[in-house]
Parts: structure tokens; C-alpha cells; sequence
């Protein structure tokens, strides 16, 4: 059974597709917390579904040691430690638009807690130079996810 608290270094990725390259090259180890980013309403645009990623992690024995943390949604197949849906999603300058590999976060959900192990200092300098990154869809109907608040 796993447990519901983890402390463990950021894997970070800015796309679902990057995840899975990563993954199935044996880049993402226990004790990891895969953060997949800019999958959001916004970022994705049209907030997708992680069932690939969650599905690759079961079928590799990762999904009892690694942590899956996204802006995006998880369907109800989903297993393991898993945080989705995380507001604001990273393109809007969101808390995970911040995360660098390596960094570790902190997960318990007894206390109903996340936490990203850095100073404030660091927290706040890291937002100061954080710039969205261009949206990936400009035209047609996926781009009204993105361009509503603009």
C-alpha cells in the first residue's frame, strides 16, 4: 500500500509528450515527483488527460514510488499519489510554472499539505523572472481556451 506522504526531487516537464519520452527512457526514478506543466485549460489548451502518463508509471512498477503532480486531469482510472488539476495552471504564472528539476516537494496529505522546499526569497525571484511561454494553439476553436483572458 502506499503511502500517502512523499518527499522526493521534481522530474519537471513542460509538455505530456516530453513526460513520456523521458519515461520510457528510464529517466524518471523512485522517489521522483513528475511534474508535467503546461497542460492546463489554458497551457494544454483544454486541460488533457494524463491516463498515458498514470498508465506508463503502473506499467513500468513506478506507480507506488512516484508521485504524478500536473495542471492538467486525471481520469478515474487513475493510481497512485497523483495531484492534478493544480490552480492557477502554470501558464498563468501558477505555482508549478516556478518548480526546477531537482527541487524536492513535499507532499502529506494527512495534513492536506504540498510544499515546494525552497526560501521565500528564492520563491519570490523565481516568479519575478518567469515569462509564459508562447500558446501552443493561436486559431481555431482550442484557441478560445487561450486567448479568453487575454
Amino acid at each position: 500500500m502506499q503511502s500517502y506522504n512523499h518527499i522526493g526531487p521534481a522530474r519537471v516537464f513542460d509538455s505530456t509528450e516530453e513526460s513520456i519520452q523521458r519515461l520510457v527512457a528510464g529517466d524518471i526514478q523512485p522517489g521522483n515527483v513528475v511534474v508535467i506543466r503546461y497542460e492546463g485549460p489554458k497551457g494544454g489548451p483544454g486541460i488533457r488527460e494524463m491516463h498515458m502518463v498514470t498508465s506508463l508509471l503502473i506499467g513500468m512498477r513506478l506507480g507506488e514510488s512516484v508521485v504524478l503532480m500536473t495542471d492538467a486531469r486525471f481520469s478515474g482510472s487513475t493510481r497512485g499519489l497523483c495531484v492534478g488539476h493544480i490552480s492557477p495552471e502554470a501558464f498563468e504564472g501558477g505555482p508549478i510554472a516556478i518548480v526546477r528539476d531537482g527541487d524536492l516537494i513535499e507532499i502529506d496529505i494527512g495534513d492536506r499539505s504540498l510544499a515546494l522546499r525552497l526560501g521565500e526569497g528564492e520563491i519570490r525571484r523565481r516568479f519575478e523572472e518567469w515569462r509564459p511561454p508562447p500558446p501552443r494553439v493561436t486559431k481555431g476553436v482550442l484557441a478560445r481556451f487561450v486567448l479568453a483572458s487575454h
